[in-house]
């Protein structure tokens, strides 16, 4: 990092947690205790806190992750700084550790940039701070900052492992996973991911060796036609039944793939992957879930995938293959119709946006979910056309992790997206400058009209005097 681009993360990264503080203080004046699923989390981090490490509240779903991290900076402070009564653990201060892994997050977002994009020359010093501030204030995420949730310290341990697995740390990478999965269980999806950055990497050589050998100019391992897809397939097939490559792989990988068994392990004893309460959390073939991801990423990222050239390129590519957009339609369809769950959560809580989402579109009418295919396939066209720099073997690594951690979910929820969402804004090329400062204007006004709607469009349900918030 130059000294002049060092001065501007400094910056930048200094701003926004004294902005983020500013914040975050004006959240706890006005909601004080816990709210929404920090009526779970607050009171068992204080069981923690309080050295009550077998009493477990059978409503929380998630590894306790969240609450041991809580206690290891708590304490320590506490001691330290000789805290004393209620402030100790107290909602306040349990939120604060997610502002901590806010920071955090900020600064790996920025590494992993850098280290993505390292042989990009032409991105500046600039554009790489402007991209970091960007992700960093990720609505659905940054909005979670100053409340008690899993997800920031979730994509903490995450972004973590990501980044040391790109440099090669492989079991550092693989501890760090481990931490992840303690926060939520599936992100065991995202140590595979990992691994399966190793795999396509070597897989990538090996394919150019063989076109090499073959000579052959025209077949490329990014993009090309059906046949070449099929090929690739193929190759696929035959290097990993080849025991030499697997015992390579194997060599590279077993961090990973001692912390894949000890999940199967977990899963085996606890019977399943949630903890405490099951009834709400059933695992589902849920294939409309990649819509609403695809819907998701187009909205955030509008910028990059919602072009007028992306547009004029998607409807030329419509009418060069109607054969096989027809059949994506017609499988998307059958999906929509057969594969579609409601979650009682979503039409029971109007404090989500997700309930509003539900009901001003998909409960219109009976064939509005029918009628958005097209949109579907425009999004998860832009979708892959924007990551055809990466390898074809990267991309169906990625793919195959991202249909894994959402199409189980039943409910649809946002937070669900967020990191599926970020290791996908991380690995596209840099847009121009207009692009990323207009997305940075976009997710601001998004974090402004969320956080109005939190602090001050409160309301209260029938029967009821506790103050209501809208949510993600």
């Amino acid at each position: 990092m130059e000294r002049g681009e060092a001065y501007g993360f400094s910056a930048a990264m200094s701003g926004a947690f004294l902005l983020s503080c500013l914040l975050f203080a004006a959240i706890n004046r006005r909601q004080r205790g816990p709210y929404m699923d920090e009526v779970f989390h607050v009171p068992q981090a204080q069981a923690y806190c309080h050295g009550r490490f077998l009493q477990w509240d059978p409503m929380i779903t998630t590894l306790p992750g969240l609450y041991l991290a809580s206690v290891g900076v708590v304490k320590p402070a506490a001691w330290l700084f000789g805290w004393t009564g209620s402030v100790v653990c107290s909602a306040g201060m349990l939120r604060f550790i997610n502002l901590l892994f806010s920071a955090g997050n900020f600064y790996l977002l920025y590494l992993l940039l850098s280290k993505i994009h390292q042989k990009n020359k032409a991105v500046s010093g600039f554009q790489r701070i402007l991209s970091t501030l960007t992700l960093a204030i990720f609505p659905t995420l940054y909005f979670f900052t100053f409340l008690y949730y899993t997800d920031p310290g979730s994509v903490f341990f995450t972004l973590f492992a990501y980044l040391m697995c790109l440099y090669g740390n492989h079991k550092t990478s693989a501890l760090l996973g481990f931490c992840g999965f303690m926060f939520r269980q599936t992100n065991i999806v995202w140590t595979v991911f990992c691994a399966g950055n190793v795999v396509a990497e070597k897989l990538n050589e090996a394919w150019k060796t063989e076109l090499q050998k073959k000579k052959d100019e025209k077949t490329s391992s990014r993009k090309g036609s059906f046949s070449d897809l099929i090929r690739i397939l193929w190759f696929l097939i035959e290097y990993l039944i080849s025991l030499k490559n697997l015992v390579t792989l194997t060599v590279l990988t077993w961090p990973y793939i001692i912390l894949a068994m000890v999940f199967f392990v977990f899963v085996f004893i606890n019977g399943g992957i949630v903890v405490g309460d099951r009834s709400s959390h059933e695992a589902c073939l849920h294939f409309p879930q990649l819509f609403y991801f695809l819907s998701f990423t187009v909205f955030f990222s509008f910028p990059h995938l919602l072009t007028p050239t992306k547009i004029r390129k998607f409807l030329l590519s419509l009418r060069k293959h109607p054969v096989q957009y027809s059949l994506v339609a017609v499988i998307s369809l059958f999906l929509i119709w057969k594969f579609t769950y409601v979650h009682k959560y979503l039409l029971a809580d109007n404090r989500h946006y997700t309930f509003y989402v539900w009901r001003k579109i998909f409960q219109r009418h009976e064939l509005v979910k029918y009628v958005l295919v097209p949109v579907y396939m425009f999004a998860g066209w832009s979708f892959a056309d924007t990551l055809k720099s990466k390898s074809i073997f990267w991309i169906l690594m990625y793919f195959v992790c991202l249909l894994t951690v959402t199409v189980p979910q039943k409910l649809l929820e946002f937070r669900y997206f967020i990191l599926p969402f970020l290791i996908y804004r991380l690995n596209i090329p840099f847009p121009s400058l207009y692009r990323q400062l207009l997305e940075l204007a976009f997710y601001i006004v998004v974090n402004a009209v969320t956080f109005y709607l939190f602090l001050i469009k409160t309301f209260q349900w029938p029967n009821s005097d506790e103050i209501q918030r809208f949510m993600w």
